[in-house]
This record gives structure tokens, sequence and C-alpha cells, in this order.
């Protein structure tokens, strides 16, 4: 199943439209969108089985905020894994550092 990043990300905002959410403080919404990341982590850290439920928050947090900002999230990821794909890393006592003279 393909899905539609911009339909999706529109309809995010407009439930947080019909639902009276937050569609103006962006400073909130980068703070409740932390709040749910930890969320998210902290099921996983517990083993709880609602790991993708709170990962899908994290999604609808970034999918309303990026609507919030007027930014073309589907477009920014595929430019994105575009750029990262033409980057070079090299092993470093067991971390990846991108190469200095890789995009």
């Amino acid at each position: 199943m393909i899905i539609d990043l911009k339909k999706i990300q529109k309809e995010v905002f407009q439930n947080k439209i019909d639902k009276g959410f937050n569609t103006k403080d962006v400073s909130m919404e980068f703070c409740l969108m932390n709040s749910k990341v930890n969320e998210a982590w902290l099921a996983w850290y517990k083993k709880d089985d609602n790991v993708g439920e709170e990962l899908a928050d994290v999604a609808i947090y970034l999918l309303g905020l990026s609507e919030i900002l007027g930014i073309d999230l589907e477009k920014e990821i595929v430019a994105k894994i575009k750029k990262n794909k033409g980057r070079e890393y090299k092993n470093i006592k067991g971390r990846m550092i991108r190469k200095k003279d890789s995009l």
C-alpha cells in the first residue's frame, strides 16, 4: 500500500482544526512532539506493545507541524533520502561519521 503523505499531512492538520487543537504555536508543537518521542522511547524501553502507536503519534505531530510551517514534508523526505544516498561514512570507534568531503 502506497500512502499519499501530502494528503495525510492535510488530514492531520484538518483534524487539529476540527478538534480545536493548537495550529499556531510552533514552540508548543515542538514541545508536544518531543514528549511524544519520549513516550515512544519509554514504550520501547519497557517493551510495551504500543510502541507502534506511540511512533504513529510522533509522525502525526511531525505532519501537523509541517503543515503549520507550510513545509511539504513528502518533498523534503524524498530530497533528504536522495542526499543521504550520496553521502559517504566511515566507522570511527563504532560510530558512523560522515566524511567531510561528501555532500
